[in-house]
């Protein structure tokens, strides 16, 4: 039996219990946070053994082979370090760490114990980004990727998350070096990484602040991101994280040199692109027609796995822990790579950076404009 434990009692932790749940041999031997009553609500709530306000005393006293750390990300670092010290495989949701350096610690310590660590990039594992992912590991891009295209949005409006955020300046989402977006970017990022190699990779980002938000009094929030990434003059990406543009995209489309990909989170669809086109006005008639039926086979086949209970909205995330246990108990290979943990980052850090200088050159105009 694989001993569990979760760290942070917050909303995401409630997904993370009720997946552990559905996976056989494993079981929560504790749930710990620094607010005992979140802690004991989480406790209540699930069949969890016992529950705690210091991660020394869980780490100690339920002694887990795995920790599940769904705390705000400013913590993940510090955490996932005690984990791995204390002889536990990590699990850490995203985004992994604040910058490329912390990760890159972090891998190189569960290395050097030989303990498993991964980040919770589950919408990599949906049921639609896994026929992806068989795809083109099968050849049906060409030689490989061209071109992506990613399309993360998050329709920030009058949520209470949103309210949360703008009405406490304590709020940790205003301690991370990319606020906001820091902590919602990284699933969309994390999309284009799986299919770059990382080698001399160029990126380009500009943010800025919708007026919506400025409406809200949120004017130092970046909530519209737009990244260009090149890599050696022979892939590139368009990155795209916006509240406001509608409808509220989460698609990736990925092109080769004979065909192309369009995967939609949203409706779970996976949709082939031809890469040569028909004669005349074949042209016209025939995609239309090609593109219905493969709608209607999407439809079937998430229609079989509704009917088979497998079709629920944090699927993908059910499929990465499972996977990322097996790895543990059965010594199969990472679910993720720990080369597209770190890319991720990489790619993260050089956005915020830009969007730092960015800021920072328009607070010089406006101070050389006072004076």
């Amino acid at each position: 039996m694989l001993k569990v434990a979760i760290v942070g009692c917050g909303k995401i932790a409630d997904d993370h219990a009720a997946q552990i749940q559905r996976i056989e041999g494993c079981e929560i031997v504790g749930v710990c946070d620094r607010e005992p009553l979140m802690a004991r609500q989480l406790y209540e709530r699930f069949p969890v053994k016992q529950h705690f306000s210091d991660l020394r005393e869980l780490l100690c006293d339920a002694k887990p082979d795995v920790v599940h750390i769904t705390t705000p990300p400013e913590s993940h670092s510090d955490i996932a370090r005690l984990c791995l010290d204390w002889g536990s495989h990590v699990y850490v949701e995203k985004p992994f760490t604040l910058c490329e350096d912390d990760a890159r610690t972090l891998i190189a310590l569960a290395t050097e114990k030989g303990l498993k660590i991964t980040a919770g990039h589950d919408d990599q594992f949906r049921h639609a980004a896994r026929r992806m992912r068989a795809l083109v590991q099968s050849g049906f891009l060409g030689s490989g990727p061209v071109h992506m295209e990613s399309y993360y949005c998050y329709e920030l409006g009058q949520t209470a998350y949103a309210r949360a955020i703008l009405a406490d300046r304590e709020h940790w989402v205003w301690r991370l070096p990319g606020k906001l977006l820091q902590n919602i970017i990284s699933h969309g990022i994390a999309r284009i990484a799986e299919f770059l190699s990382g080698d001399s990779l160029e990126v380009v980002a500009y943010g800025f602040t919708s007026p919506a938000l400025k409406r809200m009094g949120g004017s130092e929030i970046i909530d519209e991101l737009r990244v260009i990434i090149c890599e050696q003059e022979r892939t590139t990406a368009y990155f795209t994280f916006s509240s406001q543009m509608r409808p509220a995209l989460h698609q990736f489309r990925i092109y080769g040199d004979r065909n192309g990909l369009i995967l939609d989170q949203d409706q779970e669809t996976l949709i082939k692109l031809r890469g040569k086109r028909y004669v005349s006005y074949a042209e016209k008639f025939i995609p239309p027609v090609s593109f219905a039926r493969q709608y209607l086979g999407n439809l079937a086949t998430n229609a079989r796995s509704f009917l088979a209970r497998d079709f629920h909205m944090k699927s993908g995330m059910k499929y990465l822990i499972e996977s990322f246990y097996r790895s543990i108990l059965e010594g199969a290979p990472d679910p993720i790579p720990h080369s597209q943990i770190l890319l991720t980052t990489r790619i993260m850090d050089a956005i915020f950076a830009q969007l730092d200088a960015q800021q920072q050159s328009v607070e010089s105009r406006v101070q050389a404009s006072v004076y």
